[in-house]
């Protein structure tokens, strides 16, 4: 336990000194059902997940309107570019160390019909004690609320293990009346995700953004308020 202490909190150090706005590690055993595309021997390798956020550009996001915005689109892209630099940047950390270290992209959809990756990343996220997944169905974190984007990377290094966080979204309900979709609903297990990806359709056509992007329901998610 000793060392899983020290290499975390070496870890962490070297993650926020590098760009990280958050960090944690998640016991991701439980998690690996939903696993896709990850070979058996992969699955079997790494029983942890690193999860890190970066937060967005608060002014970028309060730019935002009824609609996503060019200056969003390219944020978003940069954001998504950062964290996959950030993760290659832990994962030759880790592997210096003498360890396996798997970096799974920020932004890469697999299976378009389900909009799924590798790995949920806020999945990994929450249980690695980051936030909690709001009525949005994001990732909202306590410092930041849902003005963040996440990267996972998978690894063996011997870490001690995050706890999920006992919070919630409480009476706040910023997100719902913000949704042009009307996909978010007052409990998450009825948010609708096929209203929402058909809204991101039509914004992409409508307004020629070249990304299945929204970001209303991120600039209204005020965090640490949500539950007070």
């Amino acid at each position: 336990m000793g060392n899983e202490v020290w290499n975390y909190s070496r870890l962490k150090d070297y993650s926020l000194g590098v760009g990280a706005s958050l960090f944690g590690v998640a016991n991701v055993k439980p998690l690996k059902h939903s696993f896709i595309f990850l070979s058996p021997e992969t699955l079997n390798s790494f029983p942890y997940g690193i999860s890190l956020a970066v937060r967005l550009s608060d002014r970028v996001i309060e730019d935002l309107e009824d609609r996503p915005t060019r200056l969003y689109l390219h944020h978003y892209r940069q954001i998504n570019y950062f964290l996959d630099q950030l993760a290659l940047k832990i994962s030759s950390f880790v592997q210096e160390e003498g360890w396996q270290a798997l970096p799974i992209p920020a932004s890469q959809v697999l299976d378009w019909e389900k909009l799924k990756g590798h790995l949920s990343h806020k999945k990994v996220a929450q249980t690695a004690g980051l936030g909690w997944i709001g009525r949005s169905n994001l990732l909202v974190s306590p410092e930041y609320g849902a003005r963040i984007r996440l990267v996972t990377i998978l690894t063996n290094f011997p870490l001690r293990c995050d706890q999920p966080q006992e919070e919630s979204c409480g009476s706040c309900r910023a997100c719902l009346s913000v949704c042009p979709a009307g996909a978010i609903k007052e409990s998450l297990k009825d948010f609708d995700p096929g209203a929402c990806f058909e809204q991101l359709r039509c914004f992409r056509k409508r307004d020629n953004i070249a990304h299945y992007i929204c970001g209303l329901c991120v600039k209204a998610c005020p965090g640490k308020l949500a539950y007070l």
